[in-house]
């Protein structure tokens, strides 16, 4: 049979100092385990790293998509492009131009009678724009194609 305390043995064969080594050695193991029984109840740290976690992959993803989206709109444009017929791209260059002074005119007349705070809300969608100028040109260049090419066929 074994006995009651299993360290009844070793007791009487330890040193004072054996002694002392065991019990820092346990204390050493107890406040380890505490620790990773913390961690683990800790909910909100947790949460937490599964919230940055989540982040990090939307924003990877959403980076992948805009790239892919990029890519198959310039390539659109240029297949809309390539089957457009030359009057119609005249066409369009023209109504481009045309929208572009339009445009143009709007905004000195928009400057001239905006208050303040609509001037800079209006200056930092200019700088949005300005930064994506080539998606959004080749975007609205494929709109004005596409929109062109319904209207001869109706026509026809």
């Amino acid at each position: 049979m074994t006995p009651d305390n299993p360290h009844s043995g070793d007791e009487a064969a330890s040193s004072p100092e054996e002694l002392r080594e065991q019990v820092e050695s346990t204390r050493q193991e107890l406040g380890e385990t505490v620790e990773a029984l913390a961690a683990r109840t800790d909910v909100k740290t947790r949460a937490h790293e599964a919230t940055t976690a989540v982040k990090q992959q939307v924003a990877q993803r959403t980076t992948q998509v805009r790239t892919q989206l990029r890519d198959k709109a310039t390539h659109a444009a240029h297949v809309v492009q390539d089957k457009t017929p030359e009057p119609v791209r005249t066409k369009a260059a023209a109504a481009s131009e045309q929208v572009r002074q339009t445009a143009v005119h709007a905004g000195q007349l928009a400057r001239e009678k905006a208050p303040e705070p609509v001037r800079e809300k209006a200056g930092q969608g200019m700088q949005a724009a300005r930064a994506n100028r080539v998606p959004l040109l080749v975007t609205a260049g494929a709109l004005v194609a596409v929109l062109s090419i319904r209207r001869l066929r109706r026509h026809r």
